[in-house]
């Protein structure tokens, strides 16, 4: 299954809090690449480590055009982390995971399927709903 990354954080100790798709939030130590890789070794220096980017796609995180580590990477090596916000996701995300329309989604708080305030809340313009909830009415995600 692939990963997606959404958003990535740089640590103190070259460590890494890689948020992923799903809800899940894991922290990756890039340290030990630094001894094992020589293409690593760059990351020593604060400003070029504290300039990861998420890929195009969500498919990994860059720091340039030479170094880069994959979503598969992150996931399988990362050490999953409590947050208040593990579990939730955004409508758009949710959708692309169950392979269901955003407007499912609404309409699926307007009959009562997901309780608004409860299983979704909106912020602003956008809606954010739990993992645990999605999973309850429509089962494992399929992408």
């Amino acid at each position: 299954m692939f990963h997606k990354v959404k958003d990535v954080f740089p640590l103190p100790d070259l460590r890494l809090s890689v948020q992923f798709a799903n809800g899940t939030t894991k922290i990756y130590d890039v340290a030990p690449l630094l001894d094992r890789f020589g293409s690593f070794a760059p990351l020593g220096d604060e400003a070029l480590f504290a300039s990861v980017q998420v890929d195009a796609g969500g498919y990994g995180i860059v720091w340039n055009d030479d170094i880069d580590l994959s979503c598969d990477e992150l996931w399988e090596n990362g050490v999953e982390m409590r947050t208040p916000f593990d579990g939730l996701m955004s409508f758009s995300d949710a959708s692309e995971l169950w392979g269901l329309s955003e407007s499912t989604l609404r309409k699926a708080i307007s009959y009562g399927k997901l309780a608004a305030g409860v299983d979704a809340r909106k912020y602003g313009k956008q809606w954010v709903v739990t993992r645990q909830a999605m999973s309850r009415e429509y089962g494992e995600p399929v992408g």
